[in-house]
């Protein structure tokens, strides 16, 4: 009996063997249930910020947001005409504005405020769908100049100067390149770069206007090179590209941009070189744009947590879209952390109220509820 049971043991062993591989191998179709979801956790997100969008993703989601372009009375507006810029840097950082969505409008000085917040997705709205073409050159410039010296050679078409790496200080940079002349050779290679770049590379489709828009923008800042300011020429208030982006100094006295530091410069490309800066044609006031946005993150749970406004509100209040704007603005998902940022709130001061440049959502469309915010003036003090 000994020996029959030994038979049988090795007999049932074998057998167990056989089906313990086989339910191995077949793992994948048939494997134990999970246990169930404690019914106090919260259910996951259906949708998430992403972590990068891929070509198609991210040339669908500009063109499902964009409004048709309109008109701005500044029709160029190459750069920012703001020099408060490295001061408001410091102000975010020293606030603590940081993470998750950044909104902006214009040119350049977007980049900057990008590197002070940090955040983990961006989205640029003008009305001039000519600036969309200048953020998408930007974008290709970016993902090509591995560091500052090269975005500055490849946007000026500037051969790089001996001795550039990534720790020299932003104005000696621009001392370095200030004696070296355009180049007529690097600017014939550099169109095609761009184009193929955005065309071939990403895929995005341009109109024959677009196309033309995207050529106009490239060949402005060959023809201006450094100099280049919000109308092309230097003239009036405000600085050029040089001191935007090399000289405006926060209250410590140092240089504040995108380009005042290579981890600076690096977080902003790498959110390019992931899709993650978005720009949109669209009026503060229209009917799509920022309530897009704002769908969008809402489905994703994404906070913005800066709004940029430049001086647009002084147009809006101008035009009697102000109203439209702010309720645009509340369809946004925010929280208290949530500011504006006016830089031209620090270049004025209203009759005993003070201005305030980094201005809590909020709060200022309580106060516009309310019927305390009927002016442009009145918006730069925050509703106070």
């Amino acid at each position: 009996m000994r020996h029959v049971f030994r038979k049988h043991s090795t007999l049932l062993l074998a057998v167990a063997g056989l089906v313990f591989a086989a339910c191995s191998h077949g793992a994948r179709v048939r494997t134990a249930a999970a246990p169930p979801t404690p019914a106090h956790a919260p259910p996951a997100p259906t949708n998430a910020m992403p972590e990068q969008l891929n070509d198609k993703e991210y040339w669908a989601l500009e063109q499902e947001i964009s409004e048709p372009g309109g008109y701005f009375q500044i029709h160029d507006n190459f750069t920012s005409n703001e020099m408060e810029i490295g001061q408001l840097f410091t102000m975010i950082r020293n606030a603590r504005v940081a993470g998750d969505v950044y909104m902006g409008v214009g040119p350049e000085q977007n980049f900057t405020y990008i590197a002070a917040i940090r955040p983990r997705m961006a989205f640029v709205v003008d009305i001039r769908r000519q600036a969309v073409m200048q953020h998408l050159m930007f974008k290709a410039i970016f993902e090509m100049a591995k560091d500052r010296a090269d975005f500055i050679s490849l946007l000026f078409a500037k051969p790089r100067p001996a001795g550039l790496d990534t720790s020299t200080t932003i104005p000696k940079m621009w001392e370095a390149y200030r004696t070296v002349a355009s180049d007529s050779t690097l600017r014939n290679r550099n169109w095609p770069l761009i184009v193929e770049r955005l065309t071939k590379t990403h895929g995005f489709t341009f109109t024959t206007e677009e196309m033309g828009m995207l050529k106009l923008v490239f060949d402005a800042f060959y023809t201006y090179g450094p100099s280049i300011a919000t109308r092309g020429y230097a003239a009036g208030r405000g600085g050029d590209f040089t001191d935007l982006t090399g000289f405006s100094n926060d209250q410590s006295g140092k240089p504040q941009s995108f380009l005042s530091s290579e981890e600076n410069y690096q977080y902003v490309r790498m959110l390019h070189e992931k899709n993650l800066i978005v720009p949109v044609s669209g009026d503060f006031a229209g009917p799509k744009a920022i309530r897009s946005i704002g769908a969008y993150l809402t489905q994703r749970h994404g906070k913005v947590r800066g709004f940029y406004v430049s001086n647009v509100e002084q147009y809006l209040f101008q035009d009697g879209k102000d109203g439209a704007f702010y309720a645009n603005v509340a369809s946004l998902p925010i929280d208290s952390a949530s500011v504006f940022i006016r830089p031209y709130s620090m270049r004025r001061y209203m009759g005993g109220s003070p201005t305030q440049s980094l201005c809590p959502i909020g709060a200022f469309l309580e106060a516009a509820k309310v019927r305390r915010v009927l002016s442009y003036n009145a918006s730069l003090t925050c509703g106070q």
